[in-house]
């Protein structure tokens, strides 16, 4: 694709935000009609609901009828190929378990990639509406206001954010890293959407973020909207161990000037292969 066939990153953010808003909205209608659990995945605690799989479809035909030449690739439904050069990357329910129990942290994600950059991002929280918003060169935003990360503390004084994968070897495996990490910093909060807690980074409510084992649905928004607010984002190499095989893939954000000590203390704690030994 060359640079004048290269779709424009802010028309791409804006119909993302569009998209993300009304599947929220499908999403607010369908858990005030109550909802119930549809299909498990990994587990009996990977739930999937029937609201996952509407507004995915919902969020499938919109994107077909803006941009037909474009691939999807979705949590719910099966990848789309396209011819564009431009991919859409879904995540209907992010925080399907707060969703279904009523708790705060739930969205819907939806990123954009360009030749395999994402380049554009919304992440929308399904009760409240509220907007995050990013695009490749112009920024982050929260409901339209600019966003930026905390200045850095010192690790002791930093919050960190965390989730948990589904299988129970890959439990045990961040149990114990999260154990080793608690000591050496403010204090760790688990919050349920992985989209929304890159978020919070970015906005400054937290310090930094890691999990094992989210997919590019769960992080490509989210990680945008950090990056454009001063943060810096990575998909790590976990490190596995001979008790148990945790995901390979960690998931890290923090400010970019807090980013190195984050990551070795990270390396410390047995989140990550050690690279900085």
């Amino acid at each position: 694709m060359t640079a004048a066939e290269r779709p424009d990153p802010a028309a791409l953010r804006d119909l993302a935000v569009a998209l993300a808003r009304e599947g929220a909205g499908l999403a607010r209608d369908m858990r005030r009609g109550g909802i119930e659990v549809a299909d498990t995945k990994t587990s009996a605690v990977d739930v999937v609901t029937e609201a996952d799989r509407a507004v995915e479809d919902l969020l499938r035909r919109r994107i077909a009828e803006h941009r037909p030449d474009d691939a999807v690739l979705g949590e719910e439904g099966d990848d789309r190929p396209g011819t564009s050069g431009v991919r859409w990357i879904v995540d209907p329910i992010d925080g399907t378990v707060n969703y279904l129990y009523g708790l705060a942290d739930c969205a819907v994600s939806v990123a954009v990639e360009v030749d395999g950059d994402v380049v554009a991002g919304a992440v929308v929280a399904i009760w409240t509406g509220l907007t995050y918003a990013a695009a490749a060169g112009a920024g982050s935003t929260r409901d339209g206001v600019p966003l930026a990360v905390r200045p850095v503390p010192p690790l002791a004084e930093r919050l960190v954010l965390t989730g948990f994968g589904y299988q129970r070897e890959v439990r045990e495996h961040q149990a114990a890293c999260l154990a080793a990490l608690l000591p050496e910093v403010r204090d760790i909060r688990r919050m349920g959407s992985c989209a929304l807690d890159l978020c919070h980074v970015a906005e400054g409510a937290a310090d930094g973020y890691v999990e094992a084992g989210p997919q590019p649905w769960d992080h490509s928004a989210g990680g945008l909207v950090l990056r454009e607010a001063g943060g810096r984002f990575g998909v790590l190499r976990g490190r596995h161990t001979a008790e148990a095989e945790p995901a390979d893939v960690v998931v890290v954000g923090s400010p970019a000037a807090g980013w190195d000590e984050f990551v070795t203390a990270l390396e410390s704690a047995g989140f990550l292969e050690p690279v900085h030994a």
